[in-house]
């Protein structure tokens, strides 16, 4: 299995329903070795502008801390039919990863949500997708849209029907935290750990816990 230091791409601050201001978030992840951590606050029309600047501000004072910190965001509850126009906004207002909150089991998500966000390719990740259909995974893989598999507990009951969809399509999946609080942040044992109880063999463990944070990172611009 291949060494890849971990990179984590969702995860929330006191801006919303986390527990501890964006620069504490990035430093907690800056001891437990983190490369990369993306503050991805949820978002809709009212916030999406303020949040965005915010978490800005946040990342740039680890500017001389050894990690990449990221300003991103989570849309969350947009209507389907709005998706959009919400991910176009989250862009313009400087968001440099998009995270749509996907159809989970544990909330009452809009129906169509999730073929939305995978039919965007301007989203990087579709979080939590519960039950996932074919037809959905097909379109993330087509458009470039990544898979969540979720460390967070409530979110977990889902992640092997989203591997064996996700696998048959060929989409990539990804681990994240979906941290609400410093200690939820995965190191890359624990993000090992949650590929491999969503059922995936070696190879997959390595992508959805490594290469696609990798390919994330490259996509942003940073060098490996």
């Amino acid at each position: 299995m291949s060494v890849f230091r971990r990179s984590e791409f969702h995860s929330h601050t006191v801006l919303t329903d986390g527990e501890v201001v964006g620069i504490e978030m990035i430093r907690h992840a800056v001891v437990k070795g983190l490369r990369a951590i993306t503050i991805t606050d949820h978002v809709s029309f009212g916030n999406i502008d303020w949040i965005v600047q915010a978490e800005i501000a946040e990342c740039e004072l680890a500017r001389d801390w050894e990690i990449t910190a990221i300003p991103g965001v989570e849309i969350t509850h947009v209507p389907p039919q709005r998706l959009d126009e919400a991910v176009s906004r989250a862009r313009r207002a400087g968001a440099q990863i998009v995270v749509v909150h996907g159809e989970t089991l544990a909330e009452p998500v809009a129906p169509g949500t999730n073929r939305a966000a995978v039919s965007n390719p301007e989203v990087d990740i579709l979080a939590h997708p519960g039950f996932l259909t074919a037809e959905e995974a097909d379109l993330a893989k087509q458009n470039d849209v990544f898979l969540e598999l979720s460390g967070r507990r409530t979110h977990m009951v889902a992640n092997g029907h989203v591997a064996r969809v996700g696998e048959r399509a060929r989409a990539t999946l990804i681990v994240d935290s979906d941290a609400h609080e410093p200690k939820e942040l995965l190191t890359q044992e624990q993000a090992i750990g949650v590929a491999r109880g969503a059922g995936l063999g070696p190879e997959l463990v390595d992508e959805a816990a490594g290469r696609a944070q990798e390919t994330l990172l490259k996509r942003l611009g940073f060098a490996p």
